[in-house]
């Protein structure tokens, strides 16, 4: 019988799931802030790395304790704003106020099952490949210890060859807070993935920006910006004068993309931290060395699964550490601003997934589908190893 000659895997993935206690996790073996390059080879990165982590990746660790004890005291943004989905117009005003916005219940009970499936299915793949050393888990390059990225570990980049992620880009929830966002609904899809935490995440990611922005003034961005309020007043000489022109700028980001959450964010589960109002800045944030105390607090610790964050990906942005049993996963749906020309996309998504969306999903993904019988390259195949990625595409 086919399948018959797979190795059974490991009774905690067996039972893998990404909400509640779980046996996942909690690697003794995996040094802190120990990274690995393409190859899996030791490549620890400097200024980038977590100064004040803990010293052992074990649960009941003193320095671990300490750092749980602090997070369940501290963490967490005070008064968090959480929107409804039908506030649409208040989520969009805060999204474009801090550069991001919470929004509860985006999805049913059926969604939120199916997406928990699919998250733990593909995990459950990307743990299940055996590493030579002493570690439990192949580390993904270019990450710390027990952080995985489905979109990245993915040969293709993108998730969108799953149906888990594939039906979750149009909305009645959703659809209606990002066509307010971009002020129209030419905005596309850009593809999907999302990043995950294991039990045991001791460290700090450094705060980023998911990619910058050109900051180019294009005529098609101006037009947007007039959708979303932007008043055009110019300088003497008739030009667009700099506050209007930083102000496109901050009204038109080149991407919103949705973090859904798989179970509720507490304290020491690793929440991801977003510092409001940086969406704005061109000054890179600081190191983990420089960063002060309230920036690594500024969690969206009160947010439940179900839930999403809308983010503007220049916003600075980092997971924290996850102290808990339980995995914290945001998988997500990336969209990219009408101005954005369609030779910038990449065809993830097959043609047959395509086929099952809904109208106005099939016209969101029309620039990243795959024609009839092409299977989009890299699609499915998953590994944590950046040259495992590329072998399996050349296979």
């Amino acid at each position: 019988m086919a399948g018959t000659n797979k190795p059974r895997l490991k009774p905690e993935l067996e039972s893998l799931q990404v909400y509640g206690d779980t046996l996942v996790g909690w690697d003794e073996n995996a040094p802190p802030n120990e990274t690995v390059d393409a190859d899996g080879n030791v490549n620890h990165r400097g200024g980038v790395t977590d100064p004040d982590s803990p010293n052992r990746r074990v649960y009941d660790d003193p320095t671990v304790e300490a750092l749980r004890s602090h997070l369940k005291e501290h963490n967490g943004i005070r008064s968090l704003e959480i929107c409804e989905p039908h506030e649409i117009k208040r989520a969009a005003k805060i999204f474009h106020r801090d550069g991001f916005v919470v929004v509860r219940d985006l999805l049913n009970t059926e969604q939120l099952t199916h997406w928990r499936k699919g998250c733990a299915r593909v995990l459950r793949e990307i743990l299940s490949i055996s590493d030579q050393g002493s570690r439990k888990y192949v580390p993904e390059t270019g990450r710390l210890p027990h952080r995985y990225s489905y979109g990245t570990s993915s040969a293709s980049r993108h998730m969108l060859h799953d149906l888990a992620w594939a039906s979750m880009i149009d909305l009645p929830t959703t659809t209606p807070i990002v066509t307010e966002i971009f002020g129209s609904s030419n905005y596309r899809v850009w593809g999907s993935g999302g990043d995950l935490c294991l039990p045991g995440a001791i460290e700090y990611q450094h705060l980023h920006s998911d990619g910058r922005d050109a900051q180019r003034l294009t005529k098609s961005r101006i037009e947007q910006a007039k959708l979303v309020g932007v008043e055009l007043n110019t300088d003497s000489s008739g030009e667009l004068d700099v506050p209007t022109q930083k102000l496109i700028m901050e009204m038109t980001p080149p991407m919103v993309t949705i973090n859904f959450l798989m179970c509720d964010l507490t304290g020491e589960n690793g929440p991801i931290r977003q510092i409001p109002g940086t969406h704005t800045l061109q000054q890179p944030p600081p190191g983990p060395a420089d960063e002060p105390e309230w920036m690594k607090h500024s969690t969206l610790v009160g947010a439940l699964a179900g839930a999403g964050v809308f983010r503007d990906n220049r916003a600075w942005h980092g997971a924290t550490p996850n102290l808990s049993r339980e995995i914290r996963a945001l998988p997500n749906v990336e969209y990219a601003a009408p101005w954005r020309p369609s030779r910038d996309f990449t065809k993830s998504m097959p043609h047959g997934i395509w086929e099952t969306l809904t109208p106005y999903a099939q016209k969101l993904c029309d620039w990243i589908k795959e024609d009839p019988g092409v299977w989009p390259t890299g699609a499915g195949l998953m590994h944590p190893l950046a040259s495992k990625q590329v072998e399996a595409t050349k296979a």
